[in-house]
């Protein structure tokens, strides 16, 4: 079955109590880069770097999962200093296990962090991975297709917040 519904929905990937995660015995996060972390093709932002240092400091393992091609990538990642999988062909679950292997997390101890049903939830819940959705940054740059997919994704986040509410 598929899922649909992310586990956790929060405003931002920013008010995400972290350390509570650990606590419970989370060990490695997986994040999507564009409107998680940082505006669609936005380089590495002193608030992403600032997060991931303190994640690694708190004992997390990262790893940046995208279906964006290495340049990007790499060129975002120079300043985070964590993993990445590139072109990663998300929402299939290939990229999610190459990402766990990278940082030696299993299913049981990864969150996966990312602001789209359709690519990180979707991807992540089939292995079985803790999803947590996040609002996007900012959708007024994205290209057609991720718009489209927003559309559809719409009813989806609605019943999630009428049904959960959004984390602060």
């Amino acid at each position: 079955m598929i899922r649909f519904l992310p586990d956790e929905y929060y405003s931002s990937t920013y008010k995400i109590d972290f350390k509570k995660y650990y606590d419970m015995g989370y060990r490695g996060i997986l994040f999507d880069i564009d409107n998680t972390l940082v505006r669609h093709n936005e380089p590495a932002t002193s608030r992403a770097i600032q997060l991931m240092e303190q994640l690694k400091a708190i004992g997390f393992k990262v790893c940046l999962v995208s279906n964006n091609k290495e340049p990007r990538v790499a060129t975002f990642n120079k300043k985070m200093k964590v993993n990445y999988i590139y072109k990663a062909g998300k929402p299939s679950k290939k990229g999610y296990i190459r990402a766990m292997d990278e940082i030696g997390c299993t299913v049981e101890n990864t969150l996966a962090v990312g602001d789209q049903i359709y690519t990180d939830i979707i991807g992540s819940a089939s292995l079985g991975i803790h999803t947590i959705l996040v609002k996007p940054i900012d959708t007024s740059h994205e290209e057609i297709q991720i718009t489209l997919k927003r559309i559809i994704e719409k009813p989806f986040i609605a019943y999630f917040k009428k049904k959960h509410g959004i984390v602060r």
